[in-house]
């Protein structure tokens, strides 16, 4: 199954500073692998390439050694791992090869004639800067210092997995909550349940308040009164959560569904939205490109989302790598703009009046003739 990311993340603007008049889509890849751990960012495209560094040679035979436990300390603008050399008998520092980019690391040592891999971490869990990168031997352990790029940015660990990710994406989320749409309500319920149970956020299923409040299945309300009545009641419901934080709200699916139709967003936009996408691309390129024409062509209500995941078919298996998936985007979506949040909350706090993204100053009325001021 292949998974592919894009986010719109807004550029600075001379008129409106605060306001964004446009958006510039970034876009990266995911692809699980056949099992268990959860997949990595293979490629990001327009941020930060990290820059291409030689591994270092050595005339011996070269292999990983087990995995190590290591300690790993955050101390705000810079982040320090340490590792247990003290058994592999390292006694001069040119036994050891430190490779390091902005994203990922890679650290060896040379041990009884073998080159043995202490630590590899394709994807740290944010940038740094690796120019500024120290390392020494302390005694028995091997140090590691990395500066970070965004130095207010919390590191709960040294690598971008699932339980860094649910423990550290709150600080950016802070408290707005997260909304799921596509065309499967099977798949938006399934992430959206993972992501709130990874995150501690509240699971909102808006067909299962929809049929709590009717009782009666959605199939027979669309068989009954058809999709239009269906889409206005989750419309409804909505607007009932869109004064909620901390929830992760899992959307109806399909042409019945709030989210498939343009004029329903008013609500949503209180909230990080996320696209699932079902793809019928073949390779990672293409699965880029289709989500790239998406958003750019607007042809569908689902591109007004912040966030879109492109899923290569789907497999409950999956759900987690989907959601960890969805939770790299939306970090690098709130660190590309650090305001963003702050708006959502302000849209939020003014009544989810439909001016998204261009807020209007308080007071101002939807239905009022005057023209608005923020285009």
């Amino acid at each position: 199954m292949l998974a592919s990311t894009c986010f719109s993340a807004p550029p600075p603007s001379s008129s409106s500073p605060s306001i964004p008049t446009h958006l510039a889509t970034l876009c990266c890849c995911f692809r699980p692998p056949a099992r268990p751990p959860w997949p990595r960012s293979l490629l990001l495209l327009g941020a930060f390439p990290p820059p291409t560094r030689p591994l270092p040679r050595a005339s011996v035979s070269s292999s990983t050694a087990p995995a190590k436990d290591y300690e790993f300390t955050d101390g705000g603008g810079e982040v320090e791992l340490r590792l247990d050399i003290g058994k592999l008998g390292i006694e001069n520092s040119r036994d050891v090869f430190v490779d390091v980019d902005d994203t990922s690391l890679l650290v060896r040592a040379k041990s009884d004639g073998t080159l043995r891999t202490l630590i590899n971490v394709k994807q740290l869990f944010d940038r740094i800067k690796s120019s500024e990168t120290i390392w020494f031997i302390d005694e028995d352990q091997l140090v590691v210092n990395l500066k970070k790029v965004e130095q207010e940015l919390k590191w709960p660990d040294i690598d971008e997995s699932w339980e860094s990710l649910t423990s550290g994406i709150t600080q950016l989320l802070t408290g707005i909550s997260v909304h799921i749409v596509g065309d499967s309500t099977d798949i938006n319920e399934a992430v959206a349940k993972e992501i709130a149970e990874g995150i501690g956020y509240l699971p909102v299923c808006t067909s299962e308040l929809l049929e709590s409040a009717t009782e009666k299945s959605i199939d027979k309300w669309l068989a009954s009164e058809g999709v239009d009545s269906v889409a206005e009641a989750e419309c409804v419901v909505l607007e009932s959560l869109s004064s909620h934080v901390r929830t992760v709200v899992a959307t109806l699916g399909g042409k019945q569904g709030a989210a498939s139709r343009f004029d329903k967003w008013q609500y949503l936009h209180a909230g990080f939205t996320v696209w699932l996408s079902v793809s019928d691309a073949s390779d990672e390129a293409s699965a880029k490109e289709e989500a790239r024409r998406s958003v750019s062509s607007g042809n569908v209500a689902y591109a007004k989302a912040d966030v879109v995941v492109k899923l290569g078919g789907w497999d409950p298996e999956y759900t987690r790598a989907v959601a960890q998936g969805c939770l790299v985007a939306l970090k690098q979506l709130t660190l590309a703009d650090k305001k963003l949040a702050g708006k959502k909350s302000l849209y939020m706090r003014l009544g989810c009046r439909g001016d998204w993204p261009n807020i209007e100053p308080p007071g101002w009325d939807p239905d009022s003739d005057a023209p608005p001021t923020n285009i």
